[in-house]
């Protein structure tokens, strides 16, 4: 079985893939400080501990990374405990097939690239992927399924931190929609600034991505990825569809163009 694993900045995502098929799934907290044993015995404990897997082995590791010091150590948890499994990180020099159309494509982020493959292959181009991740990214793919270019806003839980910190009266919320937009008390008018807010982001900065991206707007799909992702979709009028394991799919896809 394929392991995918997706180190964000906040959380990491971990999938095991029968074929193309994610047969199980994990979400843990990113943490810099955690070694490449800490990081083999969560994994371990993890597989270890899920009724579908008894006796599986792990026959390939496909990663991405946004986190330096996090990247080190699970290249060294593949060398030590995985030496015997070819292992796909997804940096400079492997290949993706996705031209990427920026003015310094070294600093687009691994996992985006990864986005925008996974996004033609299961839907095509022209597509726009929006992650609700740590921040808020979207991502403009060509018909030819070239990356050529994107917008970072802040994320859902950045904001909350933000609001939460500087505000006297203003305290961390359950992130629910609330009964109007038109609040009747303080924790449901940061719910409606929140969840109508970033629905409403969303959709301005797609509208005008698929202005500058196509002369048709209806030929282009809109994917939401993304832990964050379930909070908007039903107030955003732009998302075509949603994808939970884009980013792990992608890997799997660049794991498959680099090994035999």
């Amino acid at each position: 079985m394929l392991l995918s694993i997706d180190v964000g900045n906040t959380q990491t995502v971990l999938g095991l893939f029968e074929g193309d098929e994610v047969i199980e799934h994990w979400r843990i907290n990113t943490d810099p400080r955690r070694t490449a044993d800490e990081i083999a015995v969560v994994l371990q404990g993890l597989v270890q501990q899920s009724p579908l897997l008894a006796d599986t082995d792990i026959s390939g590791i496909a990663l991405c990374s946004t986190v330096p010091s996090v990247l080190h150590e699970m290249r060294e948890m593949c060398r030590r405990y995985y030496g015997d499994v070819a292992a796909v990180i997804v940096e400079p020099g492997v290949k993706t097939g996705v031209p990427v159309r920026m003015d310094n494509p070294k600093e687009v982020g691994a996992d985006r690239i990864v986005n925008a493959l996974a996004a033609v292959h299961t839907h095509g181009g022209p597509a726009i992927v929006v992650d609700f991740g740590t921040a808020t990214t979207f991502d403009a793919v060509s018909a030819k399924g070239e990356y050529v270019g994107g917008a970072i806003a802040p994320g859902i839980e950045i904001s909350i931190d933000a609001l939460s910190s500087r505000g006297a009266q203003l305290h961390k919320i359950e992130l629910v929609r609330p009964r109007s937009v038109i609040a009747k008390n303080t924790v449901e008018a940061l719910q409606s600034g929140i969840i109508f807010g970033f629905a409403g982001q969303v959709d301005g900065i797609v509208e005008r991505m698929t202005e500058e991206l196509v002369d048709e707007p209806e030929e282009v799909t809109v994917i939401a990825t993304g832990g964050l992702a379930p909070l908007v979709l039903e107030e955003s009028r732009s998302i075509d569809v949603f994808e939970p394991w884009l980013t792990l799919i992608g890997l799997r896809l660049i794991y498959e163009r680099n090994t035999p």
